[in-house]
């Protein structure tokens, strides 16, 4: 994994994380369901992965269901569960097509059979490919990911005959190592539509360092122009991961 390279006018983010916040906010403004903004917010995404492919970005995460989205309305969990099934066997052609490589990052074992059947034929038939990536998070936490990575560092340092020493080795690079992220990128930016201002337990320690963007627009209404604009913005922006501003111009 690449370390992060300070620059004062960094080029297009490897790695884009978004929150797709306000699907059923755009719902409700409308007089529909909550399920009918789930629905629009799915059709949204294979623009915007189009798009950010377009512009240059090589990783894109997308946060499509917490570990705490468990707890919203049973019909609506499901409903959403079944959306996401649907449009994962309806996208696979496209994927093919674009050369997206799609994987997912989360627990994935207590989601309904018919999604992880999905999951798992999609992440098996793209997986050669290598123009993008699309990770989508699925009952995913950031808290939950770091929480999992102790349990490996556990697993790993009892396994040592030298635990002190094994102690010693442990640094962040080999405790991402054991992450579920381990083999994706760090975010560079992190993008949250639907007007609200946190992080909401996403990429807690991939996110360490990356560009926050926040928009008022609703996930379904997310256009071209809004991610440009989160793009530019990021571009804008002296990434200077600890130093200072005289060490990054030098």
């Amino acid at each position: 994994m690449s370390a992060p390279t300070p620059a004062s006018q960094p080029g297009p983010p490897y790695h884009v994380g978004i929150i797709m916040d306000g699907n059923g906010r755009w719902a409700k403004s409308r007089g529909k369901v909550r399920l009918e903004g789930h629905r629009q917010g799915a059709a949204r995404v294979n623009d915007v992965v189009e798009w950010a492919q377009e512009m240059g970005v090589r990783q894109l995460s997308l946060y499509a269901f917490s570990t705490e989205n468990w707890e919203r309305p049973k019909l609506e969990v499901r409903g959403l569960m079944e959306l996401l099934a649907y449009m994962l066997a309806k996208n696979l052609p496209m994927m093919q097509e674009k050369g997206v490589r799609f994987r997912v990052l989360g627990d994935i074992s207590v989601l309904p059979g018919s999604l992880r059947r999905a999951i798992k034929k999609a992440c098996k038939e793209t997986s050669k490919n290598t123009v993008i990536d699309l990770i989508v998070c699925l009952n995913y936490g950031g808290q939950q990911e770091i929480l999992e990575g102790i349990k490996e560092v556990l697993s790993w340092v009892q396994s040592r005959p030298d635990q002190d020493e094994a102690l010693k080795e442990l640094n962040p690079e080999k405790f991402r190592s054991m992450m579920w992220s381990h083999d994706v990128e760090p975010l560079d930016l992190l993008i949250r539509t639907g007007g609200e201002k946190r992080i909401s337990n996403f990429y807690l320690w991939d996110a360490a360092y990356a560009e926050l963007y926040f928009t008022d627009v609703f996930w379904p209404d997310f256009s071209r122009v809004d991610l440009q604009a989160a793009l530019d913005d990021f571009s804008s922006r002296e990434r200077r991961f600890g130093l200072t501003s005289e060490q990054v111009v030098a």
